[in-house]
């Protein structure tokens, strides 16, 4: 695993708890052996088929010999269980949305580790005191039909000016959703507190009768009922190799879109500190960030030279030029409380 060049001072103890790791090896070794010791690591919201988590933990099992089980749920019960269990926590590490990350903080259920490759984390996308980092990033991308949609949009114009059904999903529920709604924003002048733009786009689409109210998923897109979908990028190149490559085309609105991500929060009552910081650690590592991308999430250290098996099942660097992070999180909380109302008044009343 790649080393930070700069030295930074560490006590080791029994449970390695410095933010920053040396040069000098004998840290990494430290936390080796600490988390070798603790054998085992427990996750929640980091099941195998999510990101390619899979690899990650078989190679951590392979290298260091720390075994792994996960617990599947969403981010906001990560939070929950942590919170509520803490010293009789059952859980060492999780996987939250971008927004979550500094729920955890604040409510005090998260510790601090910053992995050796730290400094090649964008500053957008770190907690300063090391208690989370993205270590993936999705953007809101377009899946279409091939042979249901003869022209597949690249922008959200492009998107207004078609003739086929558009799939959203649960807009004021899910996540992905939510986004979508805030990707049209930014792409048309909106911002975090000012989804205005975004809700106006998609009152168009419905006055025309294009919204979709099916499911977003791979079933439904494999039986031909999704004709264009909004979804992350990591979903919709999943699901295009999964059902058929050549039938499907996914691309990232040209005319702007918003990029977010996941990031691991250890927590706070580990039974299991150091191997959490540990699979951390490994997760930023070169081989870390591969096992994601060979998930098809975008790994966020942007100068790891991958494979081209694994390359090209990401879309070219040249499609992101666009794509915005939220940076306001407290307008944009504000506005994702108010958009199912919005939804409901704004766009839903004028669908046939």
């Amino acid at each position: 695993m790649k080393r930070l060049l700069k030295a930074a001072t560490c006590v080791l103890t029994t449970t390695v708890s410095c933010a920053t790791w040396a040069s000098d090896t004998t840290n990494i070794d430290a936390l080796i052996h600490a988390a070798q010791k603790e054998g085992a690591v427990y996750s929640v919201g980091m099941p195998d088929s999510w990101a390619n988590w899979k690899d990650t933990w078989q190679d951590l099992n392979n290298k260091f010999g720390i075994k792994h089980q996960d617990t599947d749920m969403s981010s906001a019960q990560e939070i929950a269980k942590f919170q509520a269990e803490k010293k009789n926590a059952t859980a060492d590490i999780g996987d939250v949305g971008f927004a979550f990350a500094r729920v955890a903080v604040r409510k005090g259920v998260t510790q601090a580790y910053k992995p050796s490759t730290w400094d090649e984390v964008p500053t957008w996308a770190k907690d300063k005191d090391g208690h989370w980092a993205l270590a993936y990033t999705g953007s809101i991308s377009f899946i279409s039909n091939n042979k249901l949609v003869k022209d597949a949009p690249k922008s959200w114009n492009d998107l207004l000016k078609g003739d086929y059904k558009v799939t959203v999903g649960d807009v004021g529920v899910a996540s992905q959703a939510n986004n979508a709604v805030l990707a049209a924003a930014f792409a048309n002048g909106g911002h975090e507190g000012n989804l205005k733009p975004a809700i106006e786009f998609f009152a168009k689409l419905a006055k025309q009768n294009r919204l979709s109210f099916n499911n977003p998923s791979i079933a439904n897109l494999e039986k031909g009922e999704v004709e264009v979908a909004i979804l992350w990028d990591f979903n919709a190149l999943n699901y295009r190799d999964k059902i058929d490559r050549n039938n499907f085309t996914v691309s990232i609105p040209q005319d702007g879109s918003v990029i977010s991500g996941y990031t691991t929060i250890i927590n706070k009552f580990a039974k299991n500190p150091n191997a959490a910081k540990l699979a951390r650690e490994y997760i930023f590592s070169d081989k870390g960030q591969i096992n994601l991308a060979n998930g098809y999430a975008r790994p966020i250290r942007s100068n790891i030279t991958m494979p081209a098996s694994v390359q090209e099942k990401l879309l070219p660097n040249e499609q992101y030029k666009n794509v915005k992070p939220i940076t306001d999180f407290n307008a944009w909380e504000k506005s994702a409380r108010k958009l199912p109302r919005q939804w409901q008044e704004n766009v839903l009343i004028h669908q046939q």
